[in-house]
Parts: structure tokens; C-alpha cells; sequence
């Protein structure tokens, strides 16, 4: 008889996961909380049909319920993807400093007819990114080993509570 995986079985694994629907959409928005980067890396490739962030993403999978005492907080690179890519937009963002750290809050869903919808990315300050897909086809993959986070701490919300 075969058993579920638990939690704690990716605690130290790379994450490669796929998001098809609005639901595994819900997962990577709380895998990518959180996630910085420099606004020179977000692509769009029309030709492609693609957009991608690559991120320094908190590893919220390891920060809660089995992590260790003492063990620091650690980020890992990783890349998202957005395939069937029909057009991309922003607003609140002064795209010409390549070089501004963007901090992503949250992926959510606004669907449209026949599976087509809007993935919109909410960052903090206000902006927002709008990536219109035909469907959900999404990746978010870990390509660095994780490494201890600059700050030492797990990110807060205070005005959340």
C-alpha cells in the first residue's frame, strides 16, 4: 500500500511545480510571497509566447511547522513561467530603472471565456503586472541550491494583523 507524500518530504528538495488551473495557480501565488527581484528581470517574448521572472523566492516550505531551531531562513532562485502568453502590461512601475527591487505579493486569476483569463502578479508599492494567457500553463522552478537570507528574517505582513 502506497502512502501520500508529506510536507516535509520536499523540505530540502527543489521545487519544480506546474499550475494548469486557478487552484494550482493559489499554490505557486503562496510559494512566490514574498519574492524580490530587479525589475530587469521579468521578460516577456512575444515570439515565444512567454513571460518569466526569475526571483529570489523566500522558501516558505521550510520556514514553517519542521524547520529546525537555530536554522537560518533561507531564499532560493527561481524562475517562473507564464506559457500562451496573449499580452503582458503594467502599471505603478517606472520600467527604465532596470535595476529597482520589486517585491511580488501575489498571483490571482480573473478568468475569461473558453479558459482564457488574466494572471495578475500584485507587488508592493502599488504595481501590478497583467499577463493575459489563453489558459493556465505556468511553471515555478528552483534552479539555486538555497542560501541563507540577507535580512535572517521571515517576512512579516504587520498590517495584516
Amino acid at each position: 500500500m502506497s502512502e501520500d507524500a508529506r510536507f516535509e518530504d520536499g523540505a530540502d528538495k527543489p521545487l519544480r511545480l506546474l499550475a494548469q488551473d486557478a487552484e494550482d495557480l493559489q499554490v505557486l501565488s503562496s510559494l512566490v510571497q514574498d519574492a524580490v527581484f530587479p525589475m530587469g528581470e521579468m521578460r516577456y517574448l512575444p515570439k515565444e509566447r512567454r513571460f518569466a521572472i526569475l526571483l529570489n523566492r523566500f522558501r516558505w516550505e521550510d520556514a514553517t511547522g519542521h524547520r529546525q531551531p537555530g536554522r537560518a531562513y533561507e531564499r532560493a532562485r527561481t524562475i517562473l513561467v507564464f506559457d500562451d502568453v496573449v499580452s503582458v502590461a503594467s502599471s505603478g512601475l517606472d520600467r527604465a530603472d532596470s535595476e529597482v527591487v520589486m517585491s511580488l505579493l501575489s498571483l490571482t486569476w480573473q478568468p475569461g471565456t473558453d479558459g482564457a483569463g488574466r494572471v495578475e502578479l500584485a507587488l508592493a508599492g502599488d504595481g501590478a503586472v497583467a499577463v493575459d494567457v489563453e489558459c493556465v500553463n505556468a511553471i515555478l522552478q528552483d534552479v539555486t541550491r538555497p542560501y541563507v537570507a540577507p535580512s535572517g528574517k521571515m517576512p512579516s505582513h504587520p498590517e495584516d494583523g
